[in-house]
């Protein structure tokens, strides 16, 4: 981390800059979003996301100094600009409680529905009118995890690069091909690649450990009061739900995505 100058005022137009990334104003009119941690920011070099700039305190970094100074030395080597802060500074600037003192200023997250390309018997995910970020963030790491190849969020009402999205995904959503769209589009683009829509809702007799889900399918979850939409209902080839045993009548978006998501991964592992 030799050579970089400390910058040590919160009232510096840099720091300013990135405070301001908080709005989804100003990420939507810069095209870019901030990254908070030494692994959400290692996690987005290895999937070949570029950072302009990378902030980053000595201070703040404790056990993990190491760490942070090779990943400062590999992102300076990609072409970012890196700029030392002070811990003031850095926590002025920083999105979560206790940063480990790397800040990343990244290109927003999120391409073009018309441009994402999966393969044939692809598992996709779509997300509607999701609220909560960190539902969100949560369906990315499942979505990760699972080997999916695309996250879709249809009339979406939050941002991919909301910080608390990035943070939530724990930086998967740099790894997950992600698009934005309204759900009239995404039903084109599910139809136009052969794959069947799962809707998840309590309105079906249907269970989903009972359900087909080896092909190319795409699990539907809708916000979290009020489900998915008559348009997805209706266009949806399958209706699954969770059984439940309990009094509550639904569970967390986050949760039931990932539930439906492994079923369709035990599946596809039996079946080859």
């Amino acid at each position: 981390m030799d050579g970089d100058r400390q910058l040590t005022s919160t009232a510096n137009p840099r720091v300013k800059f990135v405070v301001g990334l908080r709005s989804r104003r100003s990420r939507d009119a810069q095209g870019v979003t901030c990254l908070d941690g030494i692994a959400e920011t290692r996690l987005a070099l290895d999937a070949g996301w570029t950072v302009r700039t990378l902030f980053h305190c000595a201070e703040l970094m404790g056990a993990d100094a190491a760490a942070g100074a090779e990943l400062v030395a590999r992102a300076r080597s990609a072409g970012a600009e890196t700029i030392a802060v002070s811990r003031t500074v850095f926590e002025r600037m920083a999105y979560r409680e206790g940063p480990d003192g790397i800040l990343a200023v990244v290109p927003s997250p999120g391409a073009a529905l018309a441009s994402l390309d999966v393969p044939a018997g692809a598992l996709v995910v779509v997300a509607q009118r999701i609220e909560k970020p960190g539902n969100l963030g949560a369906m990315l790491r499942t979505a990760d995890a699972a080997g999916v190849a695309a996250v879709i969020a249809a009339d979406p009402v939050t941002d991919w690069g909301n910080p608390n999205v990035i943070r939530a995904s724990k930086g998967t959503v740099f790894s997950v091909p992600v698009a934005a769209a309204d759900t009239g589009s995404t039903l084109a683009w599910l139809a136009e690649r052969g794959l069947t829509l799962v809707a998840t809702t309590p309105d079906t007799s249907v269970r989903h450990f009972d359900a087909d889900l080896t092909g190319g399918i795409a699990v539907a979850v809708g916000a979290e009061k009020w489900g998915l939409d008559e348009r997805m209902l209706a266009a949806a080839g399958l209706r699954v739900r969770i059984p439940m045993a309990g009094r509550a009548d639904s569970l967390n978006a986050a949760t039931s995505a990932a539930i439906v998501l492994y079923e369709a991964v035990r599946q596809r592992s039996l079946s080859g």
